[in-house]
């Protein structure tokens, strides 16, 4: 079992509601959706579908339409991050409950801040119940709020307000003075803002807890009345005064760097109730300061000093309850990833020395692979991040660190280098840093990720690249993705002829040399398993004169069974297409295949002696190929390699294979073989051997001979 646990029961319930919305409503006159029918829900679960509907993509101005029926589905903690919801929808959906807190940070579709606060003050009951509001990455569009019935509409209508996230928005001075006038205001973020002013911070001085104020660089202030400032907080445990290092010159955020000096080196009455103060990017920054600092405050329990280069005192370690951000050691710069998932700057920075941190790492660490994975999800489209992070990956999933991982855990990771690799096609780093996590045995065969993707996206990437060693690797990695495709993926990827021509020159290239190599054999795989059961592909092949260049291959490498082994293979496909048999029957190509039948290796004598592989090399579409092999009538060779054929993959994975042999009918086939008098008793023996693996697999094959 995965270690992080099956999924819970409430969350797959949710899945299945939200991939069968379409089912379960009917529409309105103006397109939304509507439950056909509803009970009351649980309130807390009302909540999870909501949040569910967001993280999968599905909600929308349409379907956010269920949540109107605010009798029988009734939202408190209502969260619309990232969605697509239009400023109508938001107030139909949304406004009529009763809300404690709401997110709708990046929100799409034209919705502003002025939208979002004006439809919560419409509600009276809103007014006063909510308590959380987070509306990060919004054009608040103050100006266009207007006078409600003679009375202000603004944040200060929300007089229940206690945390406010308005980050990353165009806040500005006159609109903060409102904020500030929440009479509960615990908490407010105004990072990455235009305000210039924080004076309007004193009219919440004995309320306010936490204030989070990262990269303000519009701020007009000077040192004394910034710290002036400051130290009125009076009730403040939390201060974010963060800077981001690298967009800023040594000139820039100079004033906030003095306060920031002042702040460590004043006395503990100023701010007293601090225990939280996070400084990182700041320059000029000193240990003796830090030092200074965190000895004068016992109750201090986090220290943000990322990119200062004072996180190395050693006091910072002496103190147990004391939680660092830092590049001084793992738990500064694993803390820093977690601290600071959302922020680009420290993001791209503590990748980096965590990626110095793991360059010769032996022990497996999903811990910090979960970091990692968390980096480049929030920064999809950062080239810094993923650059370094998708480096991080293949350290800490290299060699066999991979298999100790929780397989969600690889299975989300996976999909988030494909995300890379099709975001970043031109930058050769970050898909050779794709390619080399990728290149592990265990993780194409064993974790489930989109292997048609990323087939096509390694395909796209070998014809701009002739690097030979990412050659072979991306070579590997298609040879054994072509073999894990489902038959509608392999017929798509078939039809396109410039794959063909790629696979078909790698092999004309290397036969040129008369070279033996794993990108040769790789290569001889993935024309194998794309012709498997594909006669357009087996078509193409000999279109782009494969036969030909097979024929030279058969002559070049006489005696090498790895590589006549996957020429045949390929030739075998050819040879079950029909209307293409005819172009088999060429005089030297023939001869070739007619020595080969009297090679040592392919005596049926032998055949009993071939080693059983511990993991799978061959995966079968179907068995009617096998049908004319396994009739009574057959030479005992015949009958006997196409048994062992299917013991083999059936050893490997009858889970798998029962119900496709039940289905075809190859068992009845078997049955029969084993039963009839004239089978050679070898055949008998792999035929039974194979009929009691489908029995303990669940096949109803019926009474066996012993």
């Amino acid at each position: 079992m995965d270690a992080e646990g099956p999924e819970a029961l409430s969350d797959l319930c949710l899945t299945q509601v939200c991939c069968s919305l379409d089912a379960l409503c009917s529409r309105r006159a103006d397109g939304s959706m509507c439950l056909s029918w509803a009970l009351l829900f649980p309130q807390e679960v009302v909540d999870q579908l909501l949040r569910k509907m967001g993280t999968k993509g599905i909600l929308n101005d349409t379907t956010v339409g269920i949540f109107r029926n605010c009798e029988e589905l009734r939202l408190r903690r209502a969260s619309i991050r990232f969605c697509p919801v239009s400023a109508e929808a938001f107030r139909l959906a949304l406004c009529p409950h009763r809300l404690q807190e709401l997110d709708a940070s990046w929100v799409s579709g034209g919705l502003t801040g002025a939208d979002i606060v004006s439809g919560l003050a419409s509600n009276l009951e809103c007014r006063s119940s909510l308590q959380r509001l987070s509306l990060n990455g919004l054009h608040l569009d103050w100006e266009s709020l207007m006078e409600d019935g003679g009375t202000h509409v603004g944040f200060s209508s929300l007089q229940g307000l206690r945390t406010l996230s308005l980050a990353n928005t165009d806040l500005t001075d006159a609109v903060l003075e409102d904020v500030c006038s929440l009479p509960q205001l615990e908490s407010l973020d105004i990072s990455c803002t235009v305000v210039s002013k924080l004076t309007a911070l004193l009219d919440c001085k004995s309320t306010l807890k936490s204030l989070i104020a990262h990269r303000l660089r519009q701020l007009d202030m000077s040192p004394t009345g910034l710290f002036f400032v400051f130290s009125q907080l009076h009730a403040l445990r939390h201060l974010d005064f963060s800077d981001d290092h690298i967009t800023s010159d040594d000139s820039d955020g100079r004033d906030g760097d003095e306060t920031v000096r002042q702040l460590l080196e004043g006395i503990p009455q100023v701010l007293p109730t601090l225990v939280s103060l996070d400084i990182s990017g700041r320059k000029r920054i000193t240990e003796a300061a830090v030092r200074a600092f965190v000895e004068a405050r016992a109750g201090l329990v986090f220290m943000g000093l990322l990119a200062t280069g004072a996180s190395s005192s050693d006091v910072l370690t002496s103190q147990k309850n004391l939680k660092v951000t830092g590049e001084a050691n793992e738990n500064q710069v694993c803390e820093a990833l977690r601290r600071y998932r959302d922020r680009e700057c420290f993001t791209r920075e503590a990748l980096i020395h965590l990626y110095n941190l793991i360059t010769d790492i032996d022990t497996p660490r999903p811990d910090m692979l979960k970091l990692v994975l968390g980096g480049m999800q929030s920064h999809p489209t950062s080239l810094h991040v993923h650059l370094v992070a998708t480096a991080c990956v293949f350290n800490l999933t290299t060699r066999d660190l991979a298999e100790a991982m929780p397989i969600s855990l690889l299975s989300s990771t996976v999909n988030q280098l494909l995300y890379a690799m099709k975001t970043f096609p031109n930058h050769q780093q970050v898909q050779k840093n794709c390619l080399l996590a990728l290149c592990s045995d265990y993780i194409l065969q064993d974790v489930p990720f989109d292997k048609y993707l990323a087939a096509m996206l390694v395909i796209n990437w070998l014809s701009r690249h002739e690097d030979p060693i990412l050659q072979r690797m991306a070579v590997a990695v298609i040879s054994i993705l072509v073999a894990k495709l489902s038959t509608e993926e392999t017929a798509q990827l078939s039809e396109d002829v410039s794959i063909m021509k790629q696979l078909l020159a790698i092999v004309q290239q290397k036969a040129m040399v008369g070279v033996v190599d794993s990108t040769l054999k790789f290569a001889l795989s993935a024309l194998w398993n794309l012709t498997d059961e594909m006669p357009t592909a087996a078509r193409n092949f000999i279109e782009c004169k494969g036969m030909e260049l097979y024929e030279e291959v058969l002559e070049s490498y006489y005696g090498e069974p790895s590589i006549e082994q996957k020429v045949l293979g390929l030739l075998n496909n050819i040879a079950e297409v029909e209307v293409l048999q005819d172009d088999l029957f060429e005089e030297n190509l023939l001869e070739h295949i007619l020595g080969l039948l009297q090679d040592s290796q392919v005596e049926h004598a032998s055949i009993m002696t071939w080693t059983q592989l511990e993991r799978e090399m061959v995966s079968y579409r179907s068995f009617h190929p096998f049908y004319p092999l396994l009739q009574t009538g057959q030479p005992s060779g015949v009958q006997l390699w196409a048994v062992w054929a299917i013991h083999l993959v059936c050893s490997q994975n009858a889970s798998h294979y029962s119900s496709m042999l039940e289905k075809e009918g190859v068992t009845e086939l078997l049955k029969a073989l084993a039963a009839h008098p004239d089978t050679h008793g070898d055949i008998k023996g792999l035929s039974d051997s194979i009929l009691r693996m489908l029995e303990q697999h669940g096949g109803d094959t019926g009474p066996q001979n012993s």
